[in-house]
């Protein structure tokens, strides 16, 4: 049985014009990772994101993970949360500092907090989908040189090794790394991420290494979980001239290799683009014999991140400049809203390479949230979603194999350098009371799984 993408908002259903339909086996599900929401920064080992919280000036808000959502203590209102809005599926990422010791052997506390939670979302029919890394590096892999050195994606290795083994047959879906562009060019080019360097050429080794992580992560899922679904998470921004010159459409094409295709061409070419060739060469990544074979492990799916579109000019002495979006609708985050963008950048990724299925890991928008009367009424996230929702049925038509759509994020969080000014979550969160509240978006899409599930029967 089918039925169509719809939402319910403000009491009325809303139906996409489109013709695509969602099989019933199409997973919905909502998404977080574990420095934004967890806290019980005592509990485990410093993270390269604890020591940056705690440089001045890096965080807008002055502010940090060590308590955020408290997740580590009200996971089971949590979960059953999840399962209260009929979710199939939850996307929350391993805390590697919490797992695992100095010494490299498994932390049996952490451990049995996430053996728990697995547990439990099994037990509400709940699927989980767990990302391996999802930015909290350990401190003291950092200080030995982080992913500016090769031996922290064999680090990596044996940390999926060991947790993959205690996990079982737990788990439904892993995805070894979490935006690795955000972790190297924000991490290592822009310095505004954790660790904060400002290099470029760090920054390119650091994707290389972190890719390498990820293949050699794949190995040891292929033996060690079979029966899971096992890939990897990138975020994809199709990347738009702004006019119609020649130097700003290849301004727009160098940015597309830049952000988007140095990070999905390996995993399928098994190369970098070509554009590496023109990179100085101080800037271009050590790539030791056999790494591409190793980065190219046939995946079993490709999560997609997506938010916005990006723009780009050509600008003296630069290869490409942003252009800031002007006169059009845009979220809290700066970000435009363009769902068009989703459709585009799947079909040109499917007609680029031989895609495996596709889930689409996060999407999402940062609203100025109110909470009145014990309520939140957002009906602009909830429009955004049925846009988005409606995005992904044309891609579904245009010949892309998508599964599955989690929504960022299930609750209110800590937004990286944003701190606790950006709120994403269908779940208002007071962060003085960690009162969890409903928004309206939230009950929004509760009613149309609810709907879905109806149609089933």
């Amino acid at each position: 049985m089918y039925f169509p993408g719809f939402l319910l908002i403000e009491g009325k259903l809303i139906v996409p014009g489109g013709s695509a339909m969602l099989s019933q086996d199409f997973i919905f599900g909502v998404a977080t990772s574990s420095f934004q929401i967890e806290g019980a920064a005592d509990r485990r080992l410093p993270s390269i994101w604890d020591t940056f919280c705690e440089k001045h000036g890096k965080i807008r808000d002055a502010s940090d993970g060590s308590i955020a959502c408290d997740h580590y203590h009200l996971w089971r209102e949590d979960v059953d949360l999840i399962a209260s809005l009929g979710f199939d599926a939850y996307r929350f990422s391993i805390s590697w500092p919490r797992v695992m010791t100095e010494d490299g052997s498994l932390n049996p506390e952490g451990i049995r907090f996430y053996v728990d939670l697995l547990d439990r979302l099994n037990e509400k029919g709940v699927k989980p989908f767990v990302t391996l890394y999802h930015w909290d590096l350990p401190q003291h892999l950092e200080d030995a040189g982080g992913w500016l050195s090769r031996e922290t994606a064999y680090r990596f290795r044996d940390y999926v090794d060991l947790v993959t083994r205690a996990f079982g047959d737990r788990v439904h879906s892993y995805a070894t790394l979490n935006e690795p562009l955000c972790s190297a060019f924000f991490g290592y080019e822009t310095g505004t991420h954790a660790p904060g360097f400002k290099d470029r050429a760090l920054a390119k080794q650091a994707a290389h290494h972190l890719l390498l992580a990820h293949g050699l992560a794949m190995g040891v899922l292929e033996q060690n979980s079979p029966g899971s679904i096992n890939g990897i998470v990138l975020n994809f921004s199709p990347c738009h001239p702004a006019t119609e010159s020649e130097a700003d459409r290849v301004a727009a094409q160098t940015a597309d290799d830049e952000f988007n295709q140095w990070y999905v061409k390996p995993l399928f070419d098994g190369c970098y683009p070509d554009s590496i060739d023109s990179l100085p060469e101080r800037e271009v990544p050590k790539v030791e014999d056999g790494d591409m074979e190793i980065i190219s492990h046939p995946l079993d799916f490709l999560g997609v991140n997506y938010y916005t579109r990006s723009v780009f000019r050509a600008g003296p002495g630069q290869a490409f400049v942003p252009v800031k979006p002007v006169n059009v609708p845009i979220t809290e985050m700066g970000w435009e809203v363009y769902p068009g963008g989703l459709p585009e950048i799947l079909t040109a990724l499917n007609e680029k390479y031989s895609l495996p299925p596709v889930y689409i890991t996060e999407n999402g928008a940062a609203l100025p949230d109110t909470l009145k009367d014990c309520e939140v009424d957002d009906p602009e996230r909830g429009y955004y979603f049925q846009d988005h929702l409606e995005a992904v049925n044309q891609s579904i038509e245009k010949g892309v194999d998508i599964r599955g759509y989690f929504a960022w994020s299930l609750m209110d969080n800590f937004e990286w350098a944003e701190g606790y000014r950006k709120r994403f979550g269908l779940v208002h969160v007071d962060f003085e009371t960690q009162r969890r509240t409903i928004k309206a978006s939230g009950k929004a899409f509760g009613e149309f799984l609810a709907r879905r599930r109806a149609e089933a029967a």
